[in-house]
Parts: C-alpha cells; structure tokens; sequence
C-alpha cells in the first residue's frame, strides 16, 4: 500500500541571537491511510513543530513533504487552501484554541463557511450532524467555551477538525489538559472516528501509556531528531535505544508489590543551537563512547524497527 504521508529528511532551524536552533531535523517517516503514529519525548524535542511544519503552519526549513502522492513541500496559496481540506490539526489546549465569542455551532461550522461550497441551510444541517459524531447534545449549539468543562471543549476541537472530510489529523497532545476519565472517552471516540473515516493520525503526546492504546507505529524523538521508530509492541518489549529505555522505564506499574527498575538520566542535556554532529543524547547516557562523536545513522535492527545508536547491539 502506498503512503498516504510520505515526509523526507524534514528540517525546521530558527535563527536565535546565538545561532540556529534544530528543532527538526532531519525526519523521516511514512503514513498510511487509517493508521497512527505517535511521536513521543520530553518537551521541547521537537514533536508539536514537526506535526505543525508537516501541516505548513510552519515553514520547513529543508526537506520534501508528499501527500497522497503530490509534492506539497513549497504551496501556491491555492494549493495550501485545498491542503487544508485534506489535513488538519487538534490542538493541545481546547480553551485556548476556541474563540471565546464564538458559540459551540459556529467555531465548528466555522471551516464550512470559509470553504464557501454550501447554502447556509446545508452548513447547519452539517454542523449538527458533526456535533452528534462527536458526541455533544444539540442543546450545546448556542453555548459558550467557557460554559462547558475540557472534554466537550475538545470535543469542539475535533469537530472542527472533521468537519472539511479530512483525511490526515495532527493530534497535539490532544487529552494532556484533560481528566484520566475523560482522556480514555475522546481518546476511545477519535478510534471509532479513525475506524468510521479512515482517518491517518500523527498523535503526538508525552503519555506514553497513552500512545501505546492509539498508535501503530511509535517515533521517539530527542532533540529534534528520530532516535527510534517501532511497531508500538515492539516498542514497548523491546526498546534498543538508551533514551527510549529512559523512557519506558518511567512508566509506573500497576502491581504495587512490582518495583520498576527507574532508569535515571543524568548529566547536561546538549543544547539545541548549532548542534555538534554526534549524537545528541551522548551527554546523558551511561553507554556513551568516543564512536557516539560520529553522526548517528538510523539502522533497521528489525523488520520496521529503526534505531540511531552505535552501540545498540551491546546494551
């Protein structure tokens, strides 16, 4: 099956006072249609700018970006507008990312109407149409954000993700701002969507818990590069990188009479700006040699399981 987001050596700098900032840099990865990929690490790697470069709500610095098999890496203005139907974004915090003067029914209709392809009949037909999908009463159609609680606010965010037919959906970090309770409902109603749409997610989030219920595949980024990409079981069974076992290795246990062996990262954590080419996580990981000063090439260890570590055979 063809990919239906094909994104090649995607890097995103930003010019700082004391020289470029690699936020991404670069990515590569591919996308079928219906399928999920979560994009975890500690904040600040590089998950929310890379979901959002993909997207072109930020520029790429270098790179190509392929979708459904058309070149989309640098858009005419008509050509992003048509972009935009096709891929959208749920934004992390579902208070901030509404209008707070704008009802429930018209921040989700919102998209149709700049879209311009329907009588105002048919765009409120739509827009309560989207509202039950997503799981909000009618009787919230003339409410405010700030009258209902988190998960019908994001609720909100993903109708108006939905409502020009997308086929792609960056999720960014969508149920942190969340309850447990009600993370597992959204996160259980974007699986029903996926499952209905054949929607292609990019969910990105720090909750690895979480990430291992939704995505297919997972990408573990560090400083703005892919340290390790895996089927989500094997992943979790069998992490190779020394950042990816950091990681996992955080994740509290259910058993109470198990204790989990904590790996603990210490040492400095290399800056971000005009980087050294050697491996990024060098100054934190226990394993680290004089080879870790070379650039660190993605190996495939396993069928679809790609690690960036010289001495992953070893630990």
């Amino acid at each position: 099956m063809s990919a239906l987001l094909d994104v090649r050596n995607l890097k995103k700098y930003f010019k700082t006072g004391g020289g470029m900032l690699h936020a991404v840099d670069d990515i590569t990865f591919t996308l079928e249609a219906g399928k999920t990929i979560g994009v975890v690490g500690e904040s600040g790697c590089g998950k929310t700018t890379l979901g959002r470069t993909v997207l072109h709500l930020l520029e790429p610095t270098d790179g190509q970006v392929f979708f459904d098999g058309e070149d989309i890496t640098s858009p005419t203005k008509e050509e992003l507008k048509k972009i935009r139907e096709n891929m959208q974004i749920i934004f992390q915090d579902p208070y901030s990312s509404l209008d707070p003067r704008m009802s429930v029914s018209e921040s989700i209709s919102e998209p149709l109407v700049i879209q311009n392809k329907m009588t105002k009949a048919e765009i409120q037909e739509e827009t309560m149409s989207l509202m039950e999908t997503v799981g909000l009463a009618e009787r919230f159609e003339n409410s405010y954000p700030h009258e209902l609680d988190g998960g019908r606010r994001q609720r909100i965010g993903i109708a108006r993700a939905l409502a020009l037919k997308p086929k792609f959906i960056v999720c960014d970090e969508p149920v942190s701002a969340l309850d447990v309770s009600i993370q597992a409902q959204v996160i259980n109603l974007m699986l029903d969507l996926q499952e209905e749409r054949g929607l292609a997610y990019m969910f990105v989030t720090h909750d690895l818990s979480v990430v291992k219920y939704i995505s297919d595949d997972i990408m573990v980024m560090y400083l703005g590069q892919m340290v390790e990409k895996a089927p989500a079981n094997e992943l979790f069974s069998q992490p190779l990188h020394p950042y990816s076992k950091a990681l996992l290795s955080a994740i509290p246990l259910p058993d109470i009479d198990k204790k989990a062996k904590r790996i603990i990262m210490q040492g400095e954590i290399t800056s971000p700006i005009n980087p050294k080419p050697g491996c990024r996580f060098m100054s934190r990981c226990r394993f680290a040699c004089e080879a870790c000063k070379e650039p660190q090439k993605l190996e495939e260890a396993s069928a679809n399981h790609f690690v960036a570590c010289c001495r992953y055979k070893e630990i």
